[in-house]
């Protein structure tokens, strides 16, 4: 039996998720141990930033703790302790709790955000990044086994060899989505609102983008290529979603897309519930990915990229080395923080036969990123860490 273990969200942070599904594909025994916070990544990284609002984030922790040591009781009277332990995403405080609970247990911390990198990429400097930094270092080294999603992150852990690349994948949502257009496609039954269908001549190429707007996403490049586009005469109906820090910079960069009479259409939303997004992007037949330079951008793999590729769209996004190295040949790839390069392939895949061609590059990657395919590095380290976790023995 392997715990997974913390206040994680998994519909807002669906990594977990992804991992408990691709360990239960294989076999293996989950019980997950989950007193949500009931905070997003922005303001949960707003806290760490402003440390007057602390208070609350401690009075949120103190009462999910509580919640959550009272379960691991229960837990190990009814079934005794567990082969592993997985501390979900954001789970900086929760795996030292874990180590509390579960001193003589393997523990494995899910870390994929470094506190003190994320602080930095959003504006942070000096002290404050210098606290997060000691938090990270807290966190990975309460754990046995870290899990990182690049090897751009692993080389950034003091000790590497105690950690383990695990790619982020997507969750069984985003495949049903992509089946769901799919099979409403073949039965010619693309009437909903919503459905879309493959790109037929003279129609606008859906694409969608989806973010907190956060400098590593370089949304800004987006809103300059979509001007460039309606320049160019592109035909374009692009769904731009969420809010941040890079919105009104991104806004203003697209002006020129939103004018009457443009060939690119720009709708804005501030929100989707993380339920329906699944359906949103496969509505679609592009996904944006991310496009800045920043170093926080040359070491990530976002999500959005696994869920654009499951939910069966074409994902278009910067041509970095993780990126490359995890999915190249299924991606579309672009130079970061170029405009002209990104407005020129959107401008391409509005052409039906190129937009064809890679569709198909992109439906030959789905499987490298479901649950069971991105869980197989985590059975290795842990089978190399002795075994924990292999309830067949």
């Amino acid at each position: 039996m392997i715990v997974a273990f913390g206040t994680y969200d998994a519909d807002r942070h669906p990594r977990v998720g992804v991992l408990v599904a691709g360990l239960t594909a294989h076999g293996r025994e989950v019980v997950e141990l989950n007193r949500p916070l009931g905070l997003t990544t922005a303001e949960r990284v707003r806290m760490l930033r402003q440390p007057w609002r602390l208070p609350l984030l401690a009075l949120r922790l103190l009462r999910c703790w509580a919640l959550l040591s009272a379960d691991a009781v229960r837990l190990r009277a009814r079934r005794g302790a567990p082969t592993a332990v997985l501390v979900g995403y954001l789970g900086h405080f929760d795996v030292l709790l874990a180590r509390l609970l579960y001193p003589r247990t393997p523990l494995v911390l899910d870390h994929l955000v470094f506190a003190a990198d994320t602080a930095t990429d959003r504006g942070a400097r000096g002290l404050r990044v210098a606290l997060l930094r000691v938090l990270d270092q807290w966190a990975t080294g309460a754990a046995d086994l870290v899990l990182v999603d690049t090897a751009e992150h692993l080389a950034m852990l003091r000790d590497p060899a105690k950690g383990a690349v695990v790619p982020v994948g997507a969750p069984d949502a985003w495949f049903a989505a992509g089946e769901r257009q799919d099979s409403a496609v073949r039965k010619g039954d693309a009437v909903r609102k919503g459905d879309t269908v493959p790109q037929p001549a003279g129609e606008p190429l859906r694409v969608v983008f989806f973010g907190l707007y956060t400098p590593l996403q370089g949304a800004p490049v987006i809103g300059a290529a979509l001007a460039l586009a309606a320049e160019a005469g592109a035909r374009l109906d692009v769904t731009m979603v969420g809010t941040g820090q890079d919105l009104a910079a991104t806004r203003t960069a697209a002006a020129r897309a939103g004018q009457v009479g443009s060939s690119v259409r720009v709708t804005w939303r501030d929100w989707v519930a993380p339920g329906e997004l699944p359906a949103l992007a496969a509505a679609h037949h592009v996904t944006l990915g991310i496009f800045s330079k920043t170093p926080k951008g040359q070491r990530v793999v976002p999500n959005k990229v696994y869920q654009g590729l499951a939910a069966g769209t074409v994902v278009v996004t910067s041509d970095t080395a993780p990126q490359r190295r995890i999915l190249g040949g299924h991606l579309e790839l672009v130079p970061p923080g170029d405009p002209a390069a990104l407005a020129a392939r959107l401008a391409e895949l509005a052409e039906p036969g190129r937009y064809a061609a890679a569709a198909e590059r992109a439906r030959a990657g789905r499987d490298r990123v479901r649950p069971a395919a991105v869980a197989g590095p985590l059975l290795g380290a842990l089978d190399a860490a002795g075994g924990p976790g292999d309830d067949r023995r």
